[in-house]
Formats: structure tokens, C-alpha cells, sequence
């Protein structure tokens, strides 16, 4: 049965079009594995990657993650190949940065650059993007000190002046550089004395109330007077939300631990807005903050009320709701060895990440929704699940639920 499924991968990727997420023209096909002698899971996961990656995603974010999840799923197999894909995905990730466009996916961020690029990476990188480039810049300087961090360092620097402030890639290139360097103390006094427009940047109010918490310990007392006020002062043009709140009350905390209570409240009394910031918080009534809804799918659950049809009721569902349900149903179905139902489970579960797709918005992780149904699918029958995949109308999608089956076969070494 593999071997069967290993030949119609092969025809099927030698009729597959090359299209490039960028208006470049390389290849979609990874590199080829070095002969050697390979199991047949290990073909299967190959096969399968080469496939994935084959396939053309017209928007770079897409090829983006299905470059970063295939290097991941080939490396123990062909480091190589990896470094190959590797190497492509750093590329579209500085496009995306360079257009103004934060990646969906980080190679850099998950160390999975070598350092030689990072380093390119860093070194083309504008100081007006690094806000974008905020994950990829952690990630840099976390793997790879020694060729990035003066470059980051830079950067960042010259993005201040201009009041662009990437304040989790302060941070991390601080804690790299000692909190106690004369780069560290100097960019902590620049940051608060450039803090960007703050109805554009209202989100940030809890990463520069992060930021403060760390530092102002660590800088003199003077410094750390100076930039909570400043801190205090921005924070009271915010709306009153609960996020406004929240970095209100850590901004306070972190005053009076490093100025002591005495001194806290001199400071505050010689500064009118930050003190009205202070007791406006006090005074008002503790916000919400809100979080994006999360989706309860419980395996456990299915795997309980196994034996009984429940697809009228997941019809009722949204479509990523029910693409999750059924697949829990498809996986508790599958593994006791109901393989009639879990078919009726798993069709219902890919026709909703179809759907799911099609209407996807760019707040949604659509990608996860798709590669659980797959894995789960996967689980039971990799075969089937694979076949499952390339049915998926969009070749994006395809992609990502082929790279998910492939991820399964790996990680069991087995072909089911």
C-alpha cells in the first residue's frame, strides 16, 4: 500500500506547475536526498515534503510557513535538503519585513537560520522595519550573538532616534549586551524619551511597561525616575482600557520598587499628568482585557462518546469548530477501530477546512486548523490521510495538511 501511494506522489509531482511567492523563479522542488538507503516511512516522508514543497503558494506568508514546517519534518531525514529550504525561507521573510509586513512565521526566531544568514539578513535589514522584524531580530541575536548582536545593536539605535521602538528586540539585545553595559543604560533613556504616537501604537502599552519593570532596577535612580514619568505621561493619552490598566499598575509597581514609596510619591507629585495617569487607574474600575476566543476540542470527550453518530450535531458548528470536532470524532472512531465511521468523521472534517480556508482572515490561524484535522487523520490511516490532503481545493492548503501527514509518519516511523 505504500509503495502504491509512494508512486502516485512521485506522478503527481512531476505534473505540478513552479510558481514563486515573491515574483522570483526558483525552484519548487527541494533539493534530492544524497543516495542512501532509506526505510520506507522514511521515502514516504520524503516523497511527501518534496511534494509539499512543490506546490505553489501565491502568498509568501503561506510559502513561508510550508518552507519553515518542511524543513523542520525533512531535517533528521537530509539536513541538506533543510538548509536548502532554510535558506529560501530566510529570503521571503526579509521581503515580507522589507515590505512592511510582519511574517506570519519566523525562521529566524525559531533558530532555524544558520548564522551566516542571519547575519545578511540583519545587515540588509532597514532601521524602519524593525518592528516587523521584531521576531526575526530575537531570534538573531538569541542564536547567533556573535555574528548579529552589533548589528542589531545598531539598528535598533537608529531606529530609536527616529521613535520607532521595537521594544521586545531592546530587550533581548539588553539581556545580550548585560543590562549594565553603557549600550543598555543609553538606549533605555532614548526609549523612554522617544516613545512613538501613542493612539498607533496602543498595543504596545504592556511590552513598554515590560520593558520599564526589567530595567529600571538596573539603571540609576535619577534614569529610572525620569522614564516612568515619561512612561506614566504616554500611558494616560490611552483609552481606558484594560490593557491601558494593566501597564499602569506594573509601571507603578516597578516606580516604587526602585525609588522606594517615599520617592515614588515626591516623583509623582512633581508631575501633574502622571499623577492624574496614577489615580485615574485607582480610581476607575479594574478592565477587561480581551483575548481572541479559543475553540474546545476535547479528545477525551470523543473518545468517551464513541460508538454513537454525532455528525447532524456537528453540522450545527461553525465551520473551524466542526472541522476540529469531527476530526476528534475521526480519531476516537478510527483508533478503536471503527474505520467506516471515522470515514464519515474525517469527510465531514476536510470539506469544513475547505471551507474554513476560503473565508480564512489574516487574525486566524487558519494553518492550525488544518494541519490538527490532518494529523489526526494521519493517526489513522497516513495513507488515506495523504490522499485526504491533496484533495483540499487550495494548493496552500494541500501543502500544509501534506507536510502535517508527513510530520505524523516521521515522528511514529510508521506508515500507516
Amino acid at each position: 500500500m505504500i509503495t502504491g501511494i509512494l508512486l502516485i506522489v512521485s506522478l503527481s509531482a512531476e505534473g505540478q506547475g513552479a510558481s514563486t511567492a515573491t515574483g522570483a523563479k526558483p525552484s519548487r522542488k527541494a533539493p534530492q536526498a544524497a543516495a542512501r538507503k532509506l526505510s520506507p516511512e522514511q521515502k514516504f516522508v520524503l516523497d511527501t515534503v518534496n511534494m509539499a514543497v512543490a506546490l505553489p503558494q501565491p502568498d509568501p506568508q503561506d510559502r513561508l510557513r510550508v518552507l519553515a514546517t518542511a524543513a523542520n519534518v525533512i531535517f533528521p531525514i537530509d539536513p541538506k535538503i533543510a538548509k536548502a529550504l532554510w535558506h529560501e525561507g530566510v529570503r521571503i521573510e526579509s521581503e515580507l519585513i522589507q515590505a512592511g509586513k510582519t511574517p506570519a512565521i519566523s525562521l529566524m526566531a525559531s533558530g532555524q537560520a544558520d548564522c551566516e544568514a542571519a547575519q545578511s539578513f540583519v545587515e540588509n535589514l532597514s532601521e524602519d522595519s524593525v518592528v516587523a522584524a521584531e521576531q526575526s531580530l530575537i531570534g538573531a541575536v538569541t542564536s547567533c550573538k556573535k555574528q548579529t548582536l552589533d548589528l542589531v545593536s545598531r539598528k535598533l539605535a537608529g531606529a530609536l532616534k527616529k521613535k520607532i521602538v521595537a521594544s521586545r528586540a531592546l530587550m533581548a539585545t539588553m539581556e545580550a549586551q548585560g543590562t549594565k553595559s553603557a549600550w543598555s543604560q543609553k538606549q533605555f533613556e532614548q526609549m523612554f524619551n522617544s516613545l512613538p504616537d501613542s493612539r498607533e501604537n496602543a498595543s504596545e502599552a504592556e511590552n513598554f511597561a515590560a520593558m520599564y519593570a526589567r530595567m529600571s532596577g538596573e539603571v540609576e535612580k535619577e534614569d529610572a525616575k525620569d522614564a516612568g514619568l515619561d512612561l506614566l505621561e504616554w500611558l494616560g493619552k490611552l483609552d481606558d482600557t484594560g490593557l491601558r490598566t494593566l501597564a499602569i499598575s506594573i509601571t507603578v509597581g516597578a516606580m516604587k520598587q526602585a525609588l522606594g514609596e517615599k520617592d515614588f510619591q515626591e516623583a509623582l507629585s512633581s508631575d501633574i499628568v502622571a499623577s492624574s495617569t496614577v489615580r485615574g487607574a485607582q480610581n476607575g474600575a479594574p478592565g477587561q482585557i480581551e483575548r481572541p476566543p479559543l475553540e474546545s476540542v476535547s479528545v477525551l470527550e470523543a473518545m468517551r462518546d464513541n460508538g454513537s453518530d454525532h455528525t447532524d450535531q456537528l453540522r450545527d458548528l461553525p465551520a473551524s469548530e466542526r472541522a476540529r470536532e469531527a476530526a476528534a470524532h475521526g480519531f476516537a472512531a478510527g483508533t478503536s477501530g471503527d474505520k467506516q465511521q471515522a470515514k464519515k468523521y474525517f469527510d465531514m472534517a476536510f470539506a469544513a477546512v475547505d471551507e474554513v480556508w476560503e473565508a480564512r482572515a489574516p487574525e486566524q490561524d487558519t494553518a492550525a486548523v488544518v494541519e490538527e484535522v490532518s494529523e489526526a487523520a494521519a493517526e489513522v490511516d497516513s495513507v488515506n490521510a495523504l490522499a485526504r490532503a491533496q484533495a483540499l481545493r487550495d494548493p496552500s492548503a494541500q501543502a500544509i495538511a501534506m507536510l502535517a501527514v508527513a510530520r505524523v509518519v516521521a515522528g511514529s516511523g510508521i506508515a500507516r
